[in-house]
């Protein structure tokens, strides 16, 4: 059996015409030469009997354009970015583009060589949530002249557009939940110190606290793993004077949070109150559903891909910066104190 890929060759003998008009008529080309429609439909008609496909590759040569966008996440292992790979392949699919999607493991050495080979490769555009403590990196893609904004993460002060939630306000809205509910003695577990968002989820917590005339409690943390909020938790609980309730600033944090206690028989909410930021559909499926800071994820996601296509098409000449409000989901981990 013959699987060879049909090619303009087998339509021009199909169809007794030259390979020159065939290639035109595929190419959208046959008004520009006047060419009849006798002529065009017959080469349609022909390339779909023989089932004929454009080689893509030539395409893009010919057309100086790739369809192509790469997305850098700091992992995939966290549900967030996982769910905002599969989001912004959703919105790039709808608008025929590719998405190159690639995941640096919270490495900056390995962010730098995956931008590298993005444009190497020729990609229309860059979407990344940048893992590393320098610009310098994202600013030589910026003077290569490719089109790149950040998403979740981003710089301050770096003239390039990018889509977050307002992670100070989040943090503030979690952090006086519990106080309404009684609490005074918060520990927060945090994620990578030099993330932006992390940064103003911390200064929300503050200053929440410093409003209510709360001294801070413990603050500690290293990444958003699982095995960060376990590790945190267990030191938590060897204080002499416990926490009533945790802040966790990434539901990852949380799960690992959530194993701790489970290990050593502290209930939630009736022993110590939990919080995440971001939600995910498996919080409400806990023994304990689980309050959380949820971000607008289709939102955040819809704009980054809106940004990236205004800079292709060179619509916009000012660096969008767009805060986005997230919001807090009342589940049963929080309880309220007398």
């Amino acid at each position: 059996m013959n699987n060879r890929k049909t090619n303009i060759k087998d339509i021009a003998e199909y169809t007794g015409l030259s390979i020159t008009t065939v290639s035109r008529v595929l190419n959208g080309k046959a008004k520009q030469y006047r060419i009849s429609d006798k002529s065009k439909y017959k080469i349609l008609e022909a390339a779909e009997a023989l089932n004929y496909t454009p080689n893509q590759i030539a395409v893009n040569l010919q057309s100086g354009r790739t369809r192509t966008i790469a997305l850098i996440v700091p992992t995939l292992m966290n549900p967030y970015f996982s769910r905002i790979a599969g989001m912004i392949n959703l919105e790039l699919q709808r608008m025929g583009y590719a998405t190159l999607i690639s995941d640096c493991n919270e490495n900056p050495e390995i962010e730098n060589e995956e931008l590298k080979q993005m444009t190497s490769r020729n990609v229309e555009g860059i979407i990344i949530a940048p893992c590393g403590k320098s610009p310098d990196q994202i600013n030589f893609v910026q003077n290569l002249k490719i089109p790149i904004i950040c998403l979740d993460r981003y710089y301050e002060g770096l003239d390039i557009p990018f889509v977050s939630s307002d992670n100070y306000q989040g943090a503030y809205l979690a952090t006086k939940h519990f106080i309404k509910n009684g609490h005074t003695s918060i520990a927060c577990i945090h994620g990578i110190e030099s993330s932006t968002p992390n940064k103003y989820r911390i200064k929300g917590f503050l200053a929440a606290l410093e409003e209510a005339g709360l001294q801070k409690n413990s603050i500690s943390g290293y990444d958003f793993s699982v095995q960060n909020g376990y590790t945190e938790t267990l030191l938590l609980l060897h204080k002499i004077v416990k926490p009533t309730a945790i802040f966790a600033l990434s539901n990852t944090i949380a799960l690992g949070c959530m194993k701790a206690l489970k290990e050593n028989n502290i209930r939630i909410p009736e022993d110590i109150s939990l919080i995440a930021f971001d939600d995910h559909p498996y919080l409400d499926y806990l023994s304990t559903p689980l309050t959380c800071v949820s971000q607008p994820v289709d939102d955040i996601c819809k704009i980054a891909v809106r940004l990236i296509f205004n800079r292709i098409n060179n619509e916009e000449s000012k660096a969008n910066q767009i805060f986005l409000h997230p919001s807090l989901i009342f589940r049963e981990s929080v309880k309220q104190l007398k």
